[in-house]
């Protein structure tokens, strides 16, 4: 069960409000959540768009786990679900040496001419200049569009394509990205194995599917990449790693967590009998599969990957080193889902006091700011309140100093602390706080936007703790007025603002049939998002009836009885097991 400090607010009789993060997609800009030579003729390949500089490139992908690499998907990851491959083109490097094919003076030329082009749109994205790195994607993309229209299909256009792939998705622009794989496996499916830079190819083809989540032509294009490793450098070769490691990952998202602990597995051994046990190199595997156990509700057995991690950077670094912070909080992590909460505080205390000591990131990293949220919710959780707020007072302090008092991003902060006021009872001070982030969300964006939603559902909620009822419906009717335009009206984040209403009307003594309609809707929208036989569903049927009763409408209410007594008995039968 998910306790996040802003799911720890409600009333008596109001159905909890939603985690902020849990609807990311919808918040506006600033507001995050909490807790990737043309055949004819001696053309060039690229031609340069005007706004860009001139330069041009080919990719290799990174076959070996670097441990620059290591530490990296460490410092970004170790927090997360599972080990990200992702196609972010500030992470691409490559690795992979030349194929048994030996390279044409053309192909050597193609492939500086792309490592350029990969080079400067790199560059770009990291600079923030998306609409230069567009135009030079743009500006290649129709010379080799136009190389495809004349009937070339060969090596170099698939090359291309990859290149151009990569860039657009790094710039976002998903939709575009699609038309390019198709364009891209049409060529590829029509290519001979023994082809140079193919398994390159095949092996970003994989980690781009895998972003887009299309899972199974991921794992279509990670085997064939596999297979023509395995027959051109043998079934143990750190080649294999990467795509390895890509391969798990997708596994794990589509549910075969078994077959992806067993892949995680051989690419430790082969990172092992090649690298020695205590190789930086191993730190990503470790990390995917403990990752994976966690996942298969297997705690203790993720201990020992998260440890091996710990053990490696420790001999590597020494026990201060910023790297073995992260290791810590892994392994807090780890703590916290066997249940063992009060080693998973103190593990993160250390985390995070050995980060900072190292000066190994600012104390406005996303990464820390998370870590301390982290922390101070499980602190709420094991009854140690005060101790929490305080961390989550030092991150809307950290946020003010770097971004200003009016900065949308302070409002997660000001939601945080006033969950943890309203947790103490202390709603006087959860009703500051969260007018303050309305009115800096007010400021910040148009008055019906979404993102306003969130504080005006959460002040509407402690305004029912002090009783101001009229003041928290019209918040809450505001908020279901906006949702309702934005998501539409049978969408959860509607079906939330409802369940908050219907409380808040309940009390002010509001037409019952009026009531049982709006629950009626509620109802509808968790059975279409949660499914029919859901604990959400079980828990408004209750009220629903309660409704029924109360109007004497002994018909509807029976058959209603007999569907949440049979829940009833499914949830504990679940809840034994």
């Amino acid at each position: 069960m998910d306790t996040r400090l802003v799911l720890g607010m409600s009333p008596p009789g109001i159905h909890h409000l939603p985690l902020l993060h849990s609807h990311s997609s919808h918040l506006s800009k600033g507001v995050s959540p909490i807790s990737f030579q043309k055949h004819k003729g001696s053309r060039k390949l690229f031609k340069v768009s005007p706004k860009t500089i001139s330069h041009r490139f080919m990719l290799r992908i990174c076959a070996s786990v670097g441990s620059s690499n290591a530490d990296l998907a460490c410092k970004q990851n170790v927090i997360s679900s599972s080990f990200s491959t992702s196609s972010d083109l500030t992470r691409w490097s490559w690795a992979l040496p030349h194929s048994s094919t030996k390279p044409t003076d053309a192909m050597n030329e193609l492939e500086m001419q792309l490592q350029e082009l990969f080079g400067e749109v790199k560059m770009m994205v990291k600079m923030g200049n998306i609409s230069d790195a567009v135009d030079l994607l743009q500006a290649n993309y129709e010379i080799v569009e136009e190389q495809i229209s004349d009937g070339a299909r060969s090596i170099q256009e698939a090359a291309t394509l990859d290149v151009i792939a990569l860039g657009y998705l790094a710039v976002g622009d998903l939709k575009f990205v699609r038309f390019l794989m198709n364009m891209l496996s049409q060529i590829v499916n029509n290519l001979k194995d023994d082809e140079p830079l193919l398994e390159s190819i095949l092996m970003h083809m994989g980690s781009i599917y895998s972003s887009l989540g299309m899972l199974e032509q991921s794992m279509i294009v990670y085997q064939r990449a596999i297979n023509i490793l395995e027959n051109r450098y043998g079934k143990d070769s750190t080649f294999l790693v990467s795509t390895l490691l890509g391969t798990a990952k997708v596994l794990s998202s589509i549910g075969r967590t078994t077959k992806a602990v067993e892949v995680y597995h051989r690419a430790i051994t082969i990172l092992e009998s090649s690298k020695g046990l205590q190789s930086e190199d191993l730190v990503v595997p470790l990390f995917g599969l403990g990752n994976v156990l966690i996942k298969e509700g297997r705690p203790k057995d993720a201990e020992s990957p998260f440890m091996r991690i710990l053990g490696i950077y420790t001999n590597l670094y020494g026990s201060d080193d910023g790297r073995v912070g992260m290791a810590l909080c892994s392994m807090a992590h780890v703590k916290c889902a066997a249940g063992n909460l009060e080693e998973a505080v103190d593990l993160y205390k250390r985390a995070l006091k050995v980060i900072k000591d190292a000066n190994y990131m600012a104390l406005d990293d996303g990464i820390m700011e998370k870590m301390r949220i982290d922390l101070a919710e499980l602190l709420h959780v094991v009854g140690r309140g005060q101790e929490g707020r305080k961390l989550l007072e030092e991150c809307l302090l950290i946020t003010e100093n770097q971004k200003g008092k009016e900065h949308p991003s302070l409002v997660l902060h000001l939601l945080n602390l006033a969950s943890s006021y309203s947790q103490s009872k202390n709603f006087v001070e959860a009703e500051h706080l969260l007018r303050t982030s309305l009115n800096i969300m007010l400021n910040n964006v148009g008055p019906d936007d979404q993102s306003i939603t969130f504080p005006m559902l959460h002040l509407a909620v402690t305004l029912y703790n002090l009783n101001q009822d009229e003041e928290a419906e019209q918040l809450a009717l505001e908020a279901l007025r906006i949702r309702e335009e934005a998501f539409g009206k049978d969408s959860l984040p509607v079906g939330e603002a409802l369940d908050c209403l219907i409380s808040i009307q309940t009390r002010l003594g509001k037409n019952d049939l009026k009531l049982l309609e709006l629950l009626k809707e509620v109802l509808m929208i968790q059975e279409k998002h949660f499914g029919y036989e859901s604990e959400e569903v079980m828990l408004t049927l209750k009220k629903f009836i309660f409704y029924l009763d109360k109007l004497g409408m002994k018909d509807e209410k029976l058959p209603m009885q007999r569907r949440l007594s049979v829940l009833k008995n499914k949830y504990m039968q679940t809840v034994r097991r």
